[in-house]
């Protein structure tokens, strides 16, 4: 008799051809929806970064800095707002055509968005074993999905340059006691005051010399720039400084801080200064004793990342495109769910949560508040609770994770000193 055929052997979960299809699958896909996502976000065509730029052509024909004002219609007028240490850096770029301009801070952007990444998810895929070129390329691929990094992007914003200096500092020098650890949170607070919250952070963890150092560089960028524009630094630190309603509404479903969400609920009034207040020493109290607690104990991402978002509640404005902080927070919570024990049944429970945690945070930064919402021109009342949640999504989000970002363990959560 004939031999019969046999049949190829079926594909398993150990057939390496199989696991090479389904990544690529997993990539493409990944990759055919980033145009979706960005689409609705390609309308604001970097507004921010020519309003940056029209306010170095009017400053370099001699007038004031902070003098500079552009009709919107959602914000009603806006203003240069950056420290003039920022404006120092900036002027340059209006030498250069706008499109130039424009190419160059995109593609800085990626660059920063491609080595951040790295270094968050490599040691990550070190520790678990994980398949190194598919895991950064779906890391990196979901970093450009997030809310934030396509507002970046699309407005023409400096944040990723602001996240470098962090980074680089929190995560490698300052544990690795370099002789330059607190430089870049020192020129990153020069830029834009924001990253000052990360000083607290030297502070609240005992980091000293790191503290000192961080204000000394603050201090000598900014007496540069008074060296450079005396008149101009003294009316910013000054006046405009105080002037929140020359950033924007604060009202505005795009401003994701405690201010913002008071600020929601008494529109179009202003709302308690006193119930603000006791609302960011609560929360940036807390936050900040997690953070210093989570980084002594050997966690330093996670250290970090509480601080960035205290940094967002803390803030009267908060833009989505600065809340960062989301995407490191995803890190510690995959990182941990990936550390659990299975063989237990508080071990399985916590690693679900975890992992049920890291998806949730992911999706609400990926589908965000604005980019699928219009929330109109005008100031409202937040009247029901299902627009209480949307509207305050990050917000929420930010206090969810004071709370419940968990501390790795510090074999597991160790950077080393060296990017």
């Amino acid at each position: 008799m004939p031999a019969e055929p046999v049949a190829p052997p079926a594909a398993t979960e150990d057939d390496p051809g199989g696991r090479t299809v389904r990544r690529l699958v997993a990539v493409v896909a990944l990759v055919a929806v980033l145009p979706v996502l960005y689409h609705p976000g390609l309308g604001h065509d970097f507004f921010d970064l020519k309003i940056y730029m029209r306010a170095m052509d009017w400053w370099a024909a001699g007038n004031p800095l902070y003098d500079y004002v552009q009709p919107d219609r959602v914000q009603g007028a806006l203003y240069f707002t950056y420290p003039p240490f920022a404006a120092l850096l900036l002027r340059p770029f209006a030498l250069l055509p706008l499109g130039a301009t424009v190419t160059i801070f995109t593609v800085l952007t990626v660059l920063g968005v491609l080595v951040t990444t790295y270094w968050l998810v490599a040691p990550v895929v070190r520790r678990h074993n994980l398949p190194r070129l598919f895991t950064l390329t779906v890391a990196v691929l979901l970093v450009f999905a997030a809310e934030s990094t396509r507002e970046t992007i699309t407005f023409g914003q400096i944040n990723m340059l602001l996240v470098v200096l962090i980074l680089a500092d929190l995560l490698f020098a300052v544990p690795g006691e370099r002789g330059w650890a607190g430089v870049g949170v020192g020129l990153a607070t020069a830029l834009k005051l924001f990253p000052g919250i990360f000083i607290l952070y030297l502070l609240a963890t005992r980091r000293w010399r790191a503290a000192v150092v961080a204000s000394a560089t603050a201090a000598a960028a900014t007496l540069l720039a008074a060296a450079v524009a005396p008149w101009d630094s003294w009316r910013f630190w000054t006046h405009e400084l105080w002037a929140t309603d020359r950033v924007g509404r604060t009202d505005y479903t795009g401003n994701q801080s405690l201010f913002g969400l008071l600020s929601r609920f008494t529109a179009p009034e202003k709302p308690s200064q006193l119930a603000w207040l006791l609302l960011i020493v609560v929360a940036a109290g807390y936050g900040l004793w997690r953070a210093a607690r989570v980084a002594r104990a050997g966690d330093a991402l996670a250290g970090l990342t509480l601080t960035g978002l205290v940094g967002g509640l803390f803030s009267p404005i908060t833009w989505t495109h600065h809340l960062y902080w989301f995407i490191p927070a995803v890190v510690v919570l995959v990182d941990a769910g990936l550390d659990e024990r299975r063989d237990t049944v508080r071990g399985a429970r916590r690693r679900r949560w975890l992992f049920t945690l890291a998806v949730g945070t992911g999706f609400v930064s990926i589908y965000g508040v604005v980019t699928f919402l219009d929330w109109g021109v005008a100031p409202t009342h937040t009247d029901t609770v299902g627009e209480f949640v949307a509207r305050n999504a990050y917000v929420l989000l930010s206090l969810l994770l004071l709370v419940t970002l968990p501390a790795r363990r510090p074999d597991r959560a160790e950077h080393r000193a060296t990017p």
